[in-house]
């Protein structure tokens, strides 16, 4: 009796341990049709998704139509107040999807504003290289959202993103609408977050708040993003919220110019989608914001700049199969211009990305990048740090420079590559992450 009951104990104790695993699993994102789960990337931010605050003037619904995924949520919807203004930057790909080209016709709309606005998004599924049925699907979802709410197609904004080339079926997507609107509520980011993801391994969103004439204004963004990442928006969808009182053409200005600064300056692998696309709405819920050389304009500048940046970063974080998020400063060129061209040659080498992967201080491959960027460089003038060690100056290894310490910088997880051209004032930053054979599986295997 004592060794039955002690085999019962056993079996009971293995069945918590399986029961407490298969919780554990149900809490990891699904990255890929192919990859049912994924490990989170170690790059994410440690404390998890934010605690977004709720924006006045926002609701959000998800849902799951299974347009390419089972089983997980893959469809989101904001409905905005009336008086919303939309701005955005989109991907300048030369095929780029129906969906993209609907937006950027419709972003400077501001006709039936009174009305307010709606922003749908599809997971699984690009709606890209789809023809007469790309725009096909872009009208019916437009026209279908419009009437559910009450609002003008031209005040629908819709955005797909997944496999290029395979028909949506967007009478999936139709039939969850019902749901989707029943479902609206203030405090629904997260789960938009999670709804927009593909291969992304964990939800991204930042927030900021700033004062305006004594009153507190709200910023909330979810972006999502993890492969194909390169300038020209690199591939990613992002939607950002506020409750400010602004004009469309200044809204806009702003968001064009933070753009340049931040999603325009990360890259995980020099590719760029078909399909970016940056939406920011803004209620007019909150206080009003007028003059746009304020100082109060500039805070409200600097914070949604604090909150692109930190998506952008958040994406790059997330890189298919990252280990290491790398920021790369190039000063002393001939043009802000040059600075970039270098740096983002140096970003997306195959070579420096491995080496980083590898954790080994080749700075010979830094050397080649610079030389084949396009950019004016001399030999002899350059100049390479990593971190605070002076790997190289005028055109030859430092005399300080020891192996073994730049080796054992490598292994640290964040790190910082500086190249001074020598020529010039010209500076430039951009941030991007190491090349992993974990990228390759989850390319290798995306469609399967």
């Amino acid at each position: 009796m004592a060794t039955k009951k002690k085999y019962k104990q056993k079996i009971q104790k293995w069945k918590s341990r399986a029961k407490a695993l298969k919780t554990r699993l149900a809490t990891v994102p699904v990255a890929s049709p192919a990859t049912k789960v994924t490990v989170v990337s170690p790059l994410a931010p440690k404390d998890g998704f934010p605690l977004l605050p709720v924006i006045p003037g926002v609701e959000f619904a998800t849902a799951q139509a299974g347009v390419r995924y089972k089983n997980r949520t893959d469809v989101m919807l904001a409905r905005l107040a009336p008086g919303s203004v939309v701005a955005g930057t989109f991907t300048r790909s030369a095929t780029r999807s129906a969906a993209v080209l609907d937006c950027q016709a419709k972003v400077g709309v501001t006709d039936g504003a009174d009305q307010g606005a709606a922003i749908l998004v599809n997971s699984g599924n690009s709606n890209a290289f789809t023809g007469a049925r790309g725009w096909a699907s872009v009208n019916a979802l437009s026209a279908s959202v419009a009437a559910k709410l009450g609002l003008p197609e031209t005040r629908v904004f819709t955005s797909s993103t997944g496999v290029i080339g395979e028909p949506l079926p967007h009478e999936r997507i139709e039939a969850a609408l019902d749901a989707l609107v029943d479902g609206l509520s203030p405090d629904g980011i997260p789960d938009a977050a999670r709804a927009i993801m593909t291969t992304d391994t964990y939800p991204k969103g930042a927030m900021a708040e700033v004062e305006i004439g004594g009153q507190t204004v709200r910023i909330a963004g979810i972006a999502k993003g993890s492969g194909m990442i390169a300038p020209d928006m690199a591939t990613m969808l992002v939607y950002i919220f506020t409750d400010v009182k602004i004009a469309q053409k200044a809204l806009q200005t702003v968001v064009s110019r933070l753009t340049d600064r931040s999603f325009n300056c990360i890259t995980v692998d020099s590719d760029t989608s078909t399909s970016d696309t940056l939406l920011i709405a803004a209620t007019g819920q909150g206080p009003a914001l007028t003059n746009m050389r304020s100082a109060e304009a500039k805070a409200f500048e600097r914070a949604l700049g604090d909150v692109m940046m930190n998506l952008a970063h958040q994406v790059v974080r997330d890189g298919e199969g990252a280990t290491k998020f790398v920021g790369i400063t190039v000063s002393g060129a001939q043009s802000n211009e040059d600075a970039k061209l270098c740096a983002l040659s140096i970003a997306n080498s195959p070579l420096v990305k491995t080496a980083l992967a590898g954790e080994d201080p080749n700075w010979g491959r830094i050397v080649a990048a610079v030389g084949k960027s396009g950019a004016a460089a001399d030999r002899d003038r350059l100049g390479i740090t990593f971190g605070a060690l002076t790997v190289a100056s005028g055109g030859l290894v430092d005399p300080g420079y020891k192996e073994a310490e730049g080796a054992a910088y490598m292994k640290n997880p964040e790190l910082e590559i500086g190249v001074d051209l020598g020529l010039g004032k010209g500076t430039a930053k951009v941030w991007t992450c190491d090349l992993t054979h974990r990228y390759i599986d989850i390319n290798a295997d995306y469609r399967s």
